[in-house]
């Protein structure tokens, strides 16, 4: 079952000093549902702590085709050191996907019911994620992500097994 599949992004006025942002010079966007393939702002973590611009799905430097992103929205963080397709993302290339909730769906009999999961205070929340960047036949570059995901914890386990990596502000 496809786990965290969209979520949403409500930049704050705070947003910047929240994730100690160097490069303040981005136009975000507020986005209510936020779908893989969508191209949104992560934080690389180096330092100084930058904004970049990246697809959600990664693709993996090495792969022939990039619809693989489609499948690699999300990476199970009890064995994405193993997966070929994040093992070296994993060892030097980490992010941060900022967010202000993301949705699960409940199955029921005849259909699925959304559910919207965000702080209680509302404020944006940092998913731990990886990133790549894989080059076309051209030889241009694609920023990719993928958001790492755990077992669900126990409020949302009514909803859906699995959530994405919740980061602590300290983390």
């Amino acid at each position: 079952m496809l786990m965290c599949g969209r979520y949403g992004f409500i930049p704050g006025k705070d947003f910047y000093d929240r994730f100690e942002i160097t490069n303040r010079d981005f136009d975000l966007h507020t986005s209510y549902n936020v779908a893989p393939g969508r191209t949104m702002p992560v934080v690389v973590m180096n330092s100084p702590k930058k904004i970049t611009l990246m697809r959600w799905g990664l693709i993996p430097f090495w792969a022939k085709d990039p619809r693989i992103g489609y499948r690699t929205i999300n990476a199970r963080a009890e064995d994405v050191s193993n997966r070929p397709s994040y093992r070296r993302a994993f060892k030097n290339q980490r992010c941060l996907v900022p967010a202000s909730g993301f949705y699960e769906w409940k199955a029921g009999e005849k259909k699925k019911t959304p559910y919207y999961f965000r702080k209680k205070g509302g404020e944006m929340m940092a998913f731990a994620g990886l990133f790549d960047i894989w080059k076309d036949g051209e030889g241009e570059e694609h920023k990719t992500y993928t958001i790492i995901t755990t077992a669900a914890g126990k409020l949302l386990k009514e909803v859906h097994d699995r959530m994405p990596v919740i980061l602590s502000k300290e983390s």
